[in-house]
């Protein structure tokens, strides 16, 4: 299983949102950047992620699975865009803030650290650990 980090804008689509899609969750839709559609490309049903409030907020504050593979992005006028399916599955009890991602030394190659920019963007193992426990998720 991969794990994934998915930035939102809170004024656009926030993760309390997020969490009243339920079960059936949401497409993660308008993504225009190649580098970030094809890690949707590769992602897999049952994929974790971090949701990730950019701009205003800019911390991790809940985790999400991915539910549909990449398909079409239903708000994209080409076929070159495509989008997963994702579900909120439980809030990170003390988001973690980018500041505390800089902080930390384990956090250093992290793509947040390195390209901030990007929309969808791999996390590893490790680093899923660590801002996990940072953010006092259990398990």
């Amino acid at each position: 299983m991969a794990h994934w980090l998915f930035k939102s804008e809170p004024d656009a689509w926030s993760w309390d949102q997020q969490k009243k899609a339920g079960a059936k969750g949401t497409e993660w839709t308008g993504v225009r950047n190649y580098q970030a559609r094809n890690f949707m490309r590769a992602m897999k049903i049952g994929d974790t992620g971090f949701f990730y409030h950019s701009n205003e907020g800019k911390a991790v504050v809940g985790i999400v699975a991915v539910i549909k593979t990449a398909h079409r992005d239903s708000t994209a006028d080409a076929d070159t865009w495509e989008c997963v399916d994702i579900r909120a599955v439980e809030d990170v009890p003390n988001p973690v803030s980018l500041d505390t991602i800089k902080a930390d030394k384990r956090l250093a190659d992290m793509v947040l650290v390195k390209n901030s920019r990007l929309s969808v963007q791999p996390v590893t193992d490790a680093e899923w650990k660590t801002v996990r426990a940072l953010g006092g998720v259990k398990g």
